[in-house]
């Protein structure tokens, strides 16, 4: 099932996904607190609307929280961002453990690579559980010491962390959705339940088939196949197909689900797959749109970004030339990491665990 342009859709998804998450990363605090009028305002100010290239910083109108680094002639590296890390770490575990990887090892992994203040949220919950309920060996390897499921038993396990770790689940087992899901789940439910898992299993099974060369209809069909028919993931992705050819789509998904945080998985969720349907042919137009909707804009233009270097199409250098392929990371031990190198990392790990 792996095409003969694999390795290019591998470094064009990890070239999309850090692209997409600089492009969100500029305005994520901005849009968080002061929500999405304001920054639909602030790019009309700047004239960056239609959003088709990273946010232009202008020193009389940004706010204080629109983080210069990573806005227009700003950038010179990717900065360290836990969307990124989530995905290197799932590298790794993956070149550790393969298809045998359990909750478990996830678990070890974040003791031993990932800092606490790296984590959010439902992460860093699950953290603390583990910090205060695992046995002191736990990360070299003895039993956990308790059910790791009380991990997920916290007020965020359904918000967009495991979401945002899914995606190279998804990459590195083409045309094998159901790997794609498990691997995803093993890793998604130690901070995680109900709809913060399903979350997680529709991003790696989409990317599954977009990796081993099928269509976007393909992918929806797979991913609505892996959970369950009355879930809310699968009555958003119906919303967001249903509003695909809708300018104010991402609008509609937004009041549809106003009720919820804004870095919960349902509505990031809406809006992803509602930017994937609406601009399939146009990636800056589809990382543009979905930052520009707000919410979790750093999430939402990482797995959009993802999603779409997947489907095979050249990306425009000025979304990978900035940052130079230098990726940023707070990993433990590891501050900076060549684009090169994951790439061959990611194709050494699709081509192990497909033997």
């Amino acid at each position: 099932m792996i095409p003969e342009d694999y390795e290019f859709r591998i470094r064009a998804a990890w070239q999309g996904r850090i692209s997409g998450c600089m492009l969100g990363k500029a305005v994520e605090l901005f849009s968080m607190r002061q929500g999405t009028d304001a920054l639909q305002s602030y790019l009309d100010d700047v004239q960056a609307r239609p959003l088709r290239d990273y946010i232009p910083y202008d020193a009389e109108r940004a706010p204080s929280i629109l983080l210069k680094e990573c806005c227009q002639k700003e950038m010179n590296v990717s900065l360290a961002d836990d969307d990124i890390n989530y995905s290197v770490l799932a590298l790794m575990l993956l070149e550790a453990h393969g298809t045998q990887l359990q909750t478990e090892d996830v678990a070890r992994a974040w003791l031993k690579h990932l800092p606490v203040g790296s984590t959010f949220t439902a992460e860093r919950a699950a953290y603390k559980t583990l910090l205060g309920q695992g046995a002191e060996w736990f990360p070299e390897g003895a039993p956990l010491g308790f059910d790791i499921r009380v991990c997920a038993d916290n007020p965020f396990n359904d918000w967009i962390g495991a979401q945002i770790r899914a995606d190279l689940y998804g990459w590195v087992a083409p045309g094998r959705p159901e790997l794609a899901a498990r691997l995803a789940e093993a890793d998604a439910q130690l901070s995680h339940q109900g709809e913060g898992i399903y979350g997680a299993v529709v991003i790696a099974v989409m990317g599954s088939v977009l990796a081993s060369g099928g269509t976007i209809a393909e992918a929806m069909v797979a991913a609505r196949r892996a959970i369950p028919s009355q879930s809310a993931c699968r009555q958003v992705m119906d919303l967001a197909e249903s509003l695909s050819a809708d300018a104010d789509g991402g609008a509609r998904i937004r009041q549809a689900h106003s009720e919820l945080n804004v870095v919960h998985t349902v509505n990031n969720l809406g809006l992803v797959i509602w930017a994937l349907l609406r601009h399939s042919d146009d990636f800056s137009a589809a990382i543009g749109e979905v930052v520009t909707e707000g919410l979790d804009t750093d999430c939402n233009g990482a797995t959009r970004g993802a999603l779409g270097g997947l489907e095979g199409k050249p990306l425009r250098p000025h979304w990978s030339a900035p940052w130079q392929g230098r990726v940023g990371l707070s990993l433990a031990g590891q501050s900076e990491l060549d684009l090169e190198e994951l790439v061959q990392r990611t194709l050494n790990v699709a081509s192990a665990i497909a033997d």
